[in-house]
Formats: C-alpha cells, sequence, structure tokens
C-alpha cells in the first residue's frame, strides 16, 4: 500500500470511528449547543486528534530514521544500512537511498583508489628526482668545497668549512625528505624494519620520547596493506610532532583476532573538538581502500589513540 493511501485511510478511520461513536451514542446537540454537550465534542475531538497523529507518527517513523541517515551520512565513515518499515512507497524509498548510498561508496572507493596510486607514483618520482640530482648535485658541491678549503687560507677555510657543514646538513635533510616521500626500507626490509626506522627517525630530529611493541608474530602481508599500514602510522606520528605537544609515544602492532592492529598513543593534549583536516580524511580513505577500520579517540588519560585494524590478507603483490 502506497504512503498516500495509508494516510487516507488511516485518517477516514479515524473520522468513520468518531462519527459512528457520534450516531450510535446517546451524544445530542442542542440549540444553542450546551456547556455539557460542547465538553464531550470537545473531548472527542482531541481524541480524535492524538489518535489520528499516533497513527500518522507511527507510519511515517522509517521516514525519521532516513531522514537521521540522510543528515549524517559520511562515506569515509560507513555505518549499516538504513532498515526499512516493511511499507511500500516508504521501503522502497529506503532500498533507493541504501543502494544510492553503496554507488557511492563503491564510487569513492574506486576514484580514492586512482587518486592514492597516482600519489604514491608521484612521490616515487620525486623522491627519485631528490635523490640522482640534487642529492648528487649537492655531493659535487661538496667535494668541490673540501678541495677549495684544502687549498684556500685560513680565514678563508674557516669559512667554507661553515658552508661544507651547511651543505652537509642540506643533503641529509634532503635524504631524509625522500626517504618520507619513498619508503624503500619497506620494499626492502618488510613492514617491521620500516616501522623502526620510522620511530628512530622521529626520535633523532625530535624531543619526543617514542616507544614501539611490534610482535613477531605478523603473518606477511600484501604490499597495499603494508603500505596503508606504513603511512597511516607516518601520518599519526607527524600530527603528534606538529600539534599534539607530546612528551611520548607509543606504537605497537600486533594481531589480534584474526586482524593486524596497530595503536600510535601519545600524552599530548587531546584532539579535542578539532574538525579533521586533510591528513586524517586521507587516513580514512587508506584505511577503507583495504577494509580496515580507523578510530582516532581521545582517551581518558588524556592524549589521543589513532587506531587502525586492517584484515590478514595473504602476502605478495596481489591483494
Amino acid at each position: 500500500m502506497s504512503l498516500f493511501w495509508r494516510i487516507f485511510l488511516l485518517n477516514a478511520a479515524v473520522l468513520v470511528a468518531a462519527t459512528t461513536t457520534l450516531l450510535l451514542g446517546p451524544v445530542t446537540v442542542s440549540t444553542p449547543v450546551l456547556l455539557t454537550e460542547a465538553v464531550i465534542l470537545a473531548g472527542g475531538l482531541v481524541a480524535m486528534l492524538i489518535a489520528n497523529a499516533v497513527l500518522l507518527r507511527i507510519g511515517l517513523a522509517p521516514l525519521r530514521r532516513l531522514t537521521r541517515a540522510m543528515t549524517t551520512v559520511d562515506l569515509l565513515q560507513p555505518e549499516p544500512p538504513v532498515q526499512g518499515g516493511g511499507q511500500a512507497g516508504i521501503a522502497d524509498l529506503i532500498h533507493a537511498f541504501n543502494a544510492m548510498i553503496e554507488r557511492l561508496e563503491a564510487e569513492r572507493a574506486a576514484s580514492a583508489a586512482r587518486a592514492l596510486s597516482a600519489q604514491e607514483a608521484e612521490r616515487r618520482r620525486i623522491a627519485q628526482e631528490l635523490h640522482d640530482e640534487i642529492g648528487q648535485t649537492l655531493t659535487a658541491v661538496l667535494l668541490e668545497l673540501k678541495q677549495v678549503a684544502r687549498n684556500a687560507p685560513e680565514p678563508v677555510r674557516v669559512q667554507l668549512q661553515q658552508v661544507q657543514e651547511t651543505t652537509r646538513e642540506s643533503l641529509d635533510e634532503i635524504r631524509r625528505i625522500a626517504r618520507r616521500l619513498r619508503p624503500g626500507v619497506l620494499e626492502e626490509l618488510g613492514l617491521l624494519s620500516a616501522l623502526r626506522s620510522l620511530t628512530a627517525e622521529v626520535t633523532e630530529h625530535t624531543n619526543l620520547t617514542v616507544n614501539h611493541r611490534l610482535s613477531h608474530d605478523v603473518p606477511p602481508l600484501d604490499s597495499e596493506t603494508e603500505l596503508v599500514i606504513y603511512r597511516v602510522a607516518q601520518e599519526s606520528l607527524t600530527n603528534v610532532v606538529r600539534h599534539a605537544r607530546a612528551t611520548r609515544v607509543d606504537v605497537s602492532l600486533e594481531r589480534s583476532d584474526g586482524r593486524i592492529v596497530l595503536r600510535i598513543r601519545d600524552d599530548g593534549r587531546g584532539i579535542g573538538d578539532a574538525a579533521e583536516g586533510a591528513g586524517i580524511r586521507g587516513m580514512r580513505e587508506r584505511a577503507l581502500l583495504i577494509g580496515a577500520h580507523l578510530a582516532i579517540t581521545s582517551p581518558p588519560g588524556g592524549g589521543t589513540e589513532v587506531r587502525l585494524s586492517a584484515p590478514v590478507r595473504g602476502g605478495g603483490d596481489q591483494p
């Protein structure tokens, strides 16, 4: 039965019941209307309106659920489909809404996969150019400065040595940026070694104390899952360094209930009511690509905890 006929029949039933009550009941209407008759009629009208409101509220309840779902839907944080009420019209509308969300999620996943793939390719290209071109150029400059400083007079030699040190620091920084853009350790030595290298780099270049607990029973994972876990850890640590005002970070990777769980917790100021930035939304997009769940919370003890729970998918290059 369509929504129109349901509403029409509900109102018709209330009106028929009220009319029948007036016809068969002992109630009469005088001219002029007596006070008791007016009270009885007013009571009947109120009862009729209440019955009509209750029936309409029950009949339109699925539409309220659909409205709430439409105002809170977020494709980066999928929720269970809206449950239909079984009535024709409303059920069709809810089914169409769920189908639209599924289609949008599939299209978003496909477009995000292409964008992230292009992003990784661009990162590899930039890292390669930094290493092969700028890195080699600075290395040549460093050697030339060393040769010139060897034959220069003492005052000039001191200045050249300072320039050498600045050039060497710039070369180290370029190499560090290249490693962040293209995690060669991840490709060559695997996820655990890459995470250890990442935490060591944060400890070396900041005042943070980074403790890691990486379980050795983590099974072999496909390259896409390893890359997502690494990028989430990298982005989380970057956020801690830039925004958290923390002094300590704990990084753990373990297997739990058939899934790989990455936890990164700091003792900083927490996320509060801050809106999610591009970095966090990027982590959510990466997590959805491998069917993982990403949760970012502020634990009772303070700070922020990032938890990535990813399914175990076979090692190798294929998902």
